[in-house]
């Protein structure tokens, strides 16, 4: 499963260090005033502290809040400065800001001075690929072949520099690593790759690694040059059939320009632990900060491809997970003759960017923005093209990659805790069926804290999508809500079966909760039922953020017939800095493209996700690799494209003007943006981004732009929603109650009080 691969990364505000730099050099020279402005610029609020959101990282909060009171106060800022809990180090390992927004992006004008071990896309960075057989001599002029290591579960290659300084930073890490797992089925090669290099240096080195490791001292650059290598801090760790499964930095506690006190994340000690536990490895490329080594990578011709040293191996990274037995793909692709017998179809659907399913539009970006980016690298497009249009060659079996294995019924392992539906739903063979809405009642005496959840339906093939929110105890009459508009606790549709959060992130599921699903099945021809389940994994601890999801959702559609480019958009005010972790779309099949855009302060516009071709069939999440903060005050738009023309061969009836409304046939515009905050401070207010559905029905029901809604004019509403059909009368006596001045009109205020009460009942 995909997860967020930024993972273990909430790194303190760029804005905010800064800013405490300057006030920390000026407060040296008895000058307060910038500290000051400081602080009030950090107080959005503006009641002269500083909250957790506000500074914006939990560990520098609780440094300076020494009164344990979760108020940051003046006094206390000044205090941390003066008694050093804001360090040199900390302070120098900040890039310079360029916003007073603690995240609002610039373009820079300039290459950045420091450099991290950033988070890469794993198959533009080599991960995956085959390594030949090489051969090598180590410095005590032992010759090896990389083919000796297979009896070794892992090869580990290291590289290093006795000159670079950043390497000899790294060899005191490399000794205890490197001792740490002298018992464990993994070679390490350590691989001096600086010519100019002094040989007492590079004995020295050696001598402090320890003869379980083998050194070699590559003067004339060829075992760096074949490993793909790009710095000398670089990592390259193969399998037993030389396919590489993590290439980037050893840890991120040194960099060009900075430098840490401990590492934030162990990156080739947590990949190992993966490997060696035949798990998927969590965050399989980086980048290595180190000396940039000039090398010409080793390429393979055209008639050197196979399908055992290449082809096979891209398969399994970007197909197989669907398309195997018992996957959800509709054939199998795990051997040389199944990819042969589909060999036409696969190159239409590379060649139109159908597969993989990844629909999010490239951006200048050098690597992708995205932890779940499922698109081909351009070498393995290339490459597997090529291989289709020439010889297919099957290549020598020893070239092999080690088989996939893959989990059972649940894909992430069993789970701690399962909700089931408390009967099964029948669903006939033809026709259509009206969403159906179950609750099921949970039986945990205690509050857990869900780090993740797989949805299981007995019968995938007739599920087309499943929204899940959670009521804790004591809550009313629970309803089926229109779909989405209220956010979501949990989701599975086209191409997400369920969520895996990273360490420290969770969702709160209170004991004794009540679970409700809300489930589209679309009949496929065969009558069959269906009794899906939700499996629940507890975290180890408590988070330290707790997850939701907001939808920005436009329920005031008026699509008209026969137009192929109709545009319907929403914009919103953001009220408080949001902390972003992934978006999704979500139409119908008149859907045609949907964009995240945001517009700052100072009035610079920028696309955060655009999907040009959006694909009702595979509703992706898009998972940032990194966490991206949307600055308050800057306007949130999500903006939709619709074909209702006869041209879209989905289109259910091109002459028909559609609106918003719960089946395939009718039309939905949600921009759902997932967010977190620090445990136990304000949630996210939802109701600011998302209440704007409001403002538009209200809009669109007002005919006469009085700004006032009649009697009338309100019951109209019921025309839009179909839930509320059976219940006019009960709508008639709400209005009656919330018509204060028996004038038989409606305000703004007054409706919204209405919709929100609709809502709970």
């Amino acid at each position: 499963m995909s997860g967020l691969l930024f993972r273990h990364r909430i790194t303190v505000s760029t804005a905010l260090l800064v800013g405490f730099a300057v006030a920390a050099s000026c407060l040296i020279a008895q000058d307060e005033t910038p500290l000051r402005n400081r602080f009030r610029q950090l107080d959005k609020d503006g009641n002269g502290n500083l909250s957790r959101t506000e500074v914006n990282s939990d560990e520098l909060f609780g440094r300076m809040d020494t009164d344990g009171d979760d108020i940051l106060t003046l006094e206390e800022a000044r205090n941390a400065l003066k008694s050093g809990v804001l360090n040199r180090a900390m302070l120098e390992s900040a890039p310079p800001a360029t916003s007073e927004s603690p995240a609002a992006d610039t373009t820079p004008s300039a290459p950045a001075l420091k450099q991290s071990a950033k988070l890469l896309k794993p198959a533009d960075h080599g991960v995956g690929r085959f390594v030949a057989d090489t051969q090598f001599t180590d410095i005590h002029g032992t010759s090896h072949r990389m083919s000796e290591f297979a009896s070794q579960k892992l090869t580990v290659f290291v590289m290093t520099s006795t000159s670079c300084p950043l390497s000899r930073k790294y060899l005191p890490t490399l000794v205890t690593l490197t001792q740490s797992l002298k018992e464990q089925p993994i070679q390490f090669v350590a691989v001096n790759c600086v010519p100019t290099d002094k040989e007492s240096d590079i004995v020295a080195a050696a001598q402090r690694l320890g003869d379980s490791v083998i050194y070699v001292n590559d003067r004339d650059e060829t075992l760096a040059r074949h490993l793909g290598a790009l710095t000398t801090t670089d990592v390259l760790m193969l399998d037993a059939a030389r396919t590489v499964l993590y290439h980037g930095a050893i840890d991120d506690q040194y960099g060009i320009g900075y430098a840490l006190e401990q590492p934030r994340n162990h990156f080739l000690h947590d990949a190992i632990t993966c490997a060696l536990d035949s798990k998927p490895i969590e965050v399989a490329a980086t980048a290595a900060p180190g000396c940039a080594l000039d090398l010409e990578p080793v390429e393979s011709t055209e008639s050197q491809i196979t399908w055992h040293n290449r082809i096979s191996r891209i398969i399994d990274q970007n197909c197989l997970e669907c398309h195997r037995e018992g996957g959800v793909g509709p054939f199998p692709l795990s051997s040389h003759e199944d990819v042969i017998g589909h060999a036409a179809m696969i190159r239409q659907v590379v060649d139109t960017g159908t597969m993989p399913p990844w629909f999010a539009a490239p951006t200048e970006e050098a690597h992708s923005l995205w932890a779940n980016d499922r698109s081909l690298s351009e070498s393995d497009r290339h490459d597997l093209l090529q291989w289709i249009a020439g010889s297919r060659a099957i290549g020598d079996p020893q070239d092999a990659p080690l088989p996939r294995t893959f989990p059972g019924e649940w894909r992430s392992g069993t789970p701690d805790y399962v909700v089931q539906l408390p009967k099964a739903f029948e669903i006939p063979a033809t026709g259509t069926m009206p969403y159906q809405f179950a609750i099921a009642v949970t039986t945990l005496d205690k509050d857990q804290w869900v780090q993740g959840y797989e949805i299981v339906p007995t019968d995938r093939s007739v599920v087309h999508h499943v929204i899940v929110n959670v009521h804790e105890p004591g809550t009313g009459r629970i309803t089926d809500r229109e779909e989405g508009v209220g956010g979501y606790w949990a989701a599975y549709v086209p191409g997400n079966s369920g969520q895996m959060y990273p360490p420290g992130f969770a969702r709160k599921l209170p004991a004794g909760a009540r679970v409700s699903f809300q489930i589209h099945y679309t009949p496929n021809g065969t009558a069959t039922s269906d009794q899906l389940r939700m499996g629940l994994y507890f975290a180890k601890q408590e988070p330290k953020y707790v997850v939701s999801t907001i939808p920005l959702a436009d329920t005031d559609l008026n699509i008209p017939p026969r137009e192929g480019n109709h545009v319907e958009s929403l914009t919103r005010t953001v009220p408080n800095d949001l902390n972003v972790m992934a978006y999704m779309a979500h139409m119908h099949v008149r859907g045609k493209a949907f964009r995240f855009d945001l517009t700052h302060a100072d009035g610079r516009k920028e696309t955060l996700l655009d999907i040009p071709r959006y694909d009702f069939n595979w509703q992706l999440r898009y998972d940032y690799r990194q966490p991206r903060v949307i600055p308050k005050g800057t306007q949130f738009t999500v903006t939709a494209v619709f074909d209702n023309s006869e041209d879209n061969p989905a289109n259910p009836d091109p002459d028909r003007t559609v609106k918003w409304g719960p089946q395939t046939f009718d039309e939905m515009m949600i921009g759902y943006v997932e967010t977190y905050v620090p445990v136990g401070s304000a949630p996210v207010d939802r109701r600011a981004l998302s209440s704007g559905s409001g403002e538009n029905l209200f809009r669109a029901l007002d005919t006469n732009q009085d700004g006032r809604l009649s009697r009338e004019e309100t019951l109209k509403a019921i025309e839009r929603f179909p839930r509320l059909r059976d219940r006019a009368e009960a709508i008639d006596r709400l209005f009656s109650r919330f018509d204060e001045d028996k004038n038989g009109q409606l305000s703004k205020e007054d409706f919204e009080r209405l919709r929100e009460l609709i809502g709970r009942q």
